[in-house]
């Protein structure tokens, strides 16, 4: 028993063509816009895969890329047969097709479905790449002498004013780490010998930050050294004045850019899974009323379109039995090519 049953005449046919048309070529065109998202999102994830320790994943923008080709191929294919619909010579040129075309289609949404769950969970992958990557860009941020090192420095100042962010979860991280080159201490000083000596991996440790990590809306010029010593500055007072920095640590800051960023993505791309749903809906009505017409010498009279002829289980069994039926062609077609190919070769021989 067929499913979802509704009768149609002559005009609604062409109305339900026509719209199809239109649908399919909006659909290229959110296509095009999803491809391009794809790419500058690859972009944003190179542009600072330092600081996600060159571990970044591509996963989501290639899925992204894929999705806006694919929509773009298989909304023109659809496009031209809603065109060629309503011309009977045209139509039979498409109907040895039309399954194929639509098990295409359903494959393409469950594809399209699955890019937006990767889009909402991206921020899962981010968020452990990114705690590793910012933590060993602090580490090699002194080493501007070294070689494949000396850019960190740079990248990690630039990340730091662009985002408005301090360390990886806050500005104390650097009080952990020895962020100034030996090449600019003074080993002959007392206060850097008593710094390395009181360190267990003789490091120099101190309380201060890059200079990236100061707040130009702060109403006193930026403090980055001894943050923690009220007495080191005038009227000063430590736990008051962390708006002299930056307080967000540059984790969170990217993760919330990255996530805005996918979330509305991922928002476009469902709205493009909807669009397809309908257009995959409305074809095998189109389809299905157009292959029941009874008299089609009389294109006016009315005929009948389903979503599914049978019900779910019986058509999940066809649609597996056509797959199968396709490969054995296949095997047949390969078969007689090659004995065909041998039997050239015998008669070269004799």
């Amino acid at each position: 028993m067929a499913i979802l049953k509704i009768k149609f005449n002559l005009q609604k046919r062409v109305k339900l063509a026509q719209g199809l048309w239109l649908l399919n070529w909006f659909c290229v065109l959110a296509g095009i816009v999803v491809f391009g998202m794809g790419v500058f999102l690859k972009v944003e994830l190179r542009k600072r895969s330092e600081v996600m320790d060159n571990e970044e994943s591509h996963l989501v923008p290639n899925s992204l890329i894929l999705v806006g080709i694919l929509a773009c191929a298989i909304n023109c294919f659809g496009g031209k047969f809603c065109y060629d619909s309503l011309d009977p010579a045209k139509y039979a040129r498409w109907k040895s097709f039309l399954k194929f075309y639509l098990a295409a289609c359903l494959f393409f949404t469950f594809l399209t479905f699955i890019t937006v769950v990767f889009c909402f969970l991206m921020r899962i992958y981010l968020e452990d790449t990114l705690a590793k990557g910012l933590k060993n860009g602090m580490k090699y941020y002194r080493d501007t002498d070294t070689p494949g090192r000396c850019f960190m420095k740079k990248t990690i100042d630039h990340l730091q004013i662009e985002f408005r962010c301090c360390g990886n979860n806050g500005f104390r991280d650097w009080f952990e780490i020895q962020w100034i080159s030996n090449r600019y201490l003074d080993f002959s000083s007392k206060e850097v010998k008593d710094r390395v000596r009181s360190n267990v991996d003789g490091k120099y440790l101190t309380d201060g930050v890059p200079f990236s990590c100061c707040n130009p809306a702060s109403p006193r010029p930026c403090i980055q050294q001894q943050i923690a010593n009220n007495s080191a500055h005038y009227s000063y007072e430590f736990q008051t004045e962390e708006l002299n920095l930056w307080t967000r640590g540059c984790k969170q800051a990217l993760l919330n850019y990255y996530t805005n960023m996918m979330q509305s993505m991922g928002a476009l791309v469902l709205f493009v899974w909807m669009l397809e749903v309908a257009v995959m809906v409305g074809i095998q009505y189109l389809h299905t009323s157009l292959d029941s017409i009874a008299n089609p010498e009389d294109p006016e009279c009315e005929s009948e379109g389903w979503l599914m002829e049978k019900g779910l289980k019986e058509t999940f069994k066809s649609l597996l039995e056509s797959i199968k039926e396709l490969g054995k062609f296949n095997q047949v077609a390969t078969t007689e090519e090659g004995k065909k190919e041998e039997g050239t070769t015998v008669a070269t021989v004799s």
